[in-house]
């Protein structure tokens, strides 16, 4: 359970002179509901004359008077009690799955020749998505054929060294001499080949120079074997969701290009209570939902249960593999996961979903405290039951909540603390 909310003092206690209105607002949501006037007051049957045109903010309550409140269409109720379901609700944000996203970056400077795909374009898995000129490839391409040839040259003066060696036509520190000059050009080689590698060439291209470089040209030119074009491929099939590129723009080593991503499965990123981690686990069925498709779930399972509670929040981070069916679900959107199967029941308040107000991010609801004043309660909102919201804080059952026209409780409220009441 969350520490109860700590309230600042009343607002008549401070002088309006040196209290900005926005501040007067946040104290008047912040107050606990009291149902008491003032000292030496009491409260003004039928409301003020200024309250019977308006709401009146006063003494940390809203005063509306009985007309006003049938005009607006005030009716309270009494939170209605009940039992929750055998489910644990987590709220939470979707994100990428890391598991299908890649960023591509160019691993050589150099300048944007051209771009093979779009920002929100569909690729494929080894698509291009930009080619950049680095002379430094050239460079590396250059080194490796030539560390190539003289390993080829090496190794044949090498064979023929051991002939010779057994035909006495050679001595013996000849014979090591070229064994030595082989294996350092085999290591030269290597160490090329890693090179190309560590700029973005799979073992296929590389195999395919390789394979060029040693088929008779036209002229004997192969002046294309050198070219300094690096190719940015994508790894993997997917949505290009980032790019950070253009024709003609500077490139530095490790500067993220593009983001690819395959937005067919995300992970919902839950944050879960203390009391619910025994209804958690690995492999666990979980339905997401969200406000925007309020009739519509999302099935998905926990891949991994946090391992450390966080100090300020007192939750555990819970990672939800989620199906994202018509891609409907995006990267950053707020979503409740809903575990089944936890055992036994719980005894709750609801109230209708229409009661809960928002003010500064605030869930509320408004409680009457007398006849002609409301206040606003800070709540702590749970799962929906039908057209009615579970209440996990706030309230004990005694109140009598506004269940229709809260909304305009609201407005007043805000028009009123804005205007310095």
């Amino acid at each position: 359970m969350h520490s109860a909310h700590a309230f600042p003092a009343p607002v008549h206690m401070l002088k309006k002179s040196v209290v900005p209105p926005a501040l007067v607002l946040m104290l008047v949501l912040s107050l606990p509901a009291c149902g008491r006037s003032g000292p030496g007051e009491s409260p003004a049957p039928g409301g003020t004359a200024a309250g019977a045109s308006r709401g009146e903010v006063r003494d940390g309550t809203l005063e509306v008077a009985p007309a006003l409140q049938q005009k607006w269409g005030i009716t309270t109720a009494a939170p209605a009690r009940g039992a929750s379901s055998a489910a644990v609700t987590l709220p939470g944000v979707l994100r990428l799955n890391e598991r299908q996203t890649a960023q591509i970056s160019s691993l050589l400077e150099g300048q944007v020749v051209s771009l093979g795909a779009e920002l929100g374009a569909e690729v494929r898995k080894a698509q291009v998505l930009a080619t950049i000129h680095a002379p430094a490839l050239a460079q590396a391409k250059t080194a490796f054929l030539q560390a190539a040839a003289r390993a080829e040259l090496t190794s044949r003066e090498h064979d023929r060294a051991r002939i010779l060696l057994q035909q006495e036509a050679i001595d013996q520190k000849e014979a090591a001499r070229r064994k030595a000059d082989f294996e350092q050009a085999r290591i030269e080689f290597g160490v090329a080949e890693s090179s190309l590698h560590s700029f973005g060439l799979d073992q296929p291209q590389v195999d395919a120079l390789l394979k060029r470089a040693r088929q008779p040209a036209e002229g004997d030119r192969h002046d294309d074997l050198a070219d300094p074009y690096l190719r940015l491929t994508s790894p993997i099939d997917g949505r290009v969701i980032a790019r950070d590129a253009i024709a003609g723009q500077h490139v530095l080593p490790n500067l993220a290009l593009f983001t690819v991503s395959d937005l067919s499965t995300l992970w919902a990123v839950l944050d879960a209570r203390e009391p619910d981690l025994p209804f958690l686990a690995e492999g666990r069925a979980v339905r997401i939902r969200t406000s925007l498709y309020p009739d519509r779930t999302w099935d998905g399972r926990i891949l991994h249960v946090g391992d450390v509670v966080d100090e300020k929040s007192r939750t555990v981070k819970v990672r939800v593999d989620t199906p994202n069916r018509g891609l409907l679900l995006k990267p950053n959107m707020f979503v409740q996961g809903e575990v089944a199967g936890a055992p036994g029941t719980r005894e709750v308040l609801t109230v209708p979903s229409d009661a809960i107000q928002t003010i500064n991010g605030q869930p509320v609801v408004f409680v009457r405290v007398a006849p002609d004043r409301f206040a606003a309660r800070p709540v702590e909102t749970g799962e929906r039951t039908g057209e009615r919201r579970v209440i996990w804080k706030g309230l004990d059952g005694s109140e009598n909540v506004v269940v229709t026209g809260a909304f305009n409780l609201k407005a007043e409220l805000l028009k009123s603390s804005l205007a310095g009441e």
